[in-house]
C-alpha cells in the first residue's frame, strides 16, 4: 500500500450524513470494475484474518485507482447537501461490498468506527482524515474521551486499510474540487444500510 502523507488539520468542518446508498446494476457496472470484483473475491475467499485480508484487498485495489474506465459517469455524481454513496457491488454471500463515495468540498463524516474491516482508495482528488484513540473515563461515573492520534492527507492513488478495533476516524474533503474514493467493506452494506458501527459524540482534544 502507498505511504500516506501526514499533515495536521486545524479547522473542523460540519459533519453531514451520507445520502442513501444508490445501487449500481446492469450496464453501469464497467468491465474494469467487474475485474476488480473478481480480484477481491479471490482474496476474501481465502478466509484470512481481517487485517491481512484488508492489506491484500488494498493491493488489488491500488492499480485500478485513477483509471478512466473504472467508474461510470453516474458513479461520480455528488449531492450538494451531503457526501454521496454509490453501491457498486454487494457479494451474494455478504462477504464484501464496494462503494464509491463522492465528496464535494467541505463535506465530512462524523467521528465513527466500522462494522468490519475496510479498505479505502482515492480515485480522484484528495481526502483528509483524522484518526482517534478512545480513552476510558478517568474516574467512576466519568465520560470516555477521544484523543486525536494522527492526521493524514490521502491523495489520488493512496490506499489504506484497517480492521476493528482501533478504527475510529473522521474523513472530509479539504480540497477545492470533488473527491471520489472507493471503499471495500467486509460486510454487505446494502443489507446493513451503512458501514458505521458507532458514531462517537464524545469530548475530543481537537
Amino acid at each position: 500500500m502507498d505511504v500516506m502523507e501526514r499533515r495536521r488539520q486545524a479547522a473542523p468542518m460540519a459533519a453531514v450524513t451520507p445520502s442513501s446508498i444508490a445501487p449500481a446494476t446492469g450496464p453501469r457496472t464497467t468491465g474494469r470494475l467487474a475485474r476488480l470484483v473478481e480480484e477481491i473475491r479471490e482474496v476474501v475467499g481465502r478466509g484470512l484474518p481481517p487485517d491481512l485480508t484488508a492489506y491484500l484487498v488494498g493491493e488489488r485495489l491500488a492499480p485500478h485507482l485513477g483509471a478512466a474506465d473504472l467508474l461510470a459517469d453516474e458513479h461520480r455524481e455528488g449531492d450538494p447537501g451531503r457526501y454521496r454513496q454509490h453501491l457498486l457491488h454487494a457479494e451474494a454471500d455478504g462477504g464484501f461490498s464496494i462503494v464509491a463515495l463522492v465528496w464535494l468540498p467541505g463535506q465530512s463524516t462524523s467521528v465513527h468506527d466500522h462494522v468490519s474491516w475496510c479498505v479505502t482508495g482515492v480515485h480522484e482528488g484528495e481526502e483528509h482524515e483524522r484518526r482517534y484513540r478512545l480513552l476510558p473515563a478517568a474516574e467512576p461515573g466519568g465520560r470516555a474521551r477521544l484523543v486525536a492520534a494522527e492526521d493524514v492527507v490521502n491523495r489520488q492513488g493512496s490506499v489504506c486499510g484497517f480492521a476493528p478495533p482501533g478504527d475510529i476516524h473522521r474523513v472530509w474533503n479539504g480540497g477545492s474540487r470533488t473527491a471520489v474514493s472507493l471503499h471495500v467493506y467486509g460486510a454487505d452494506v446494502s443489507r446493513l444500510g451503512s458501514s458505521v458501527r458507532r458514531v462517537y459524540d464524545l469530548p475530543a482534544d481537537r
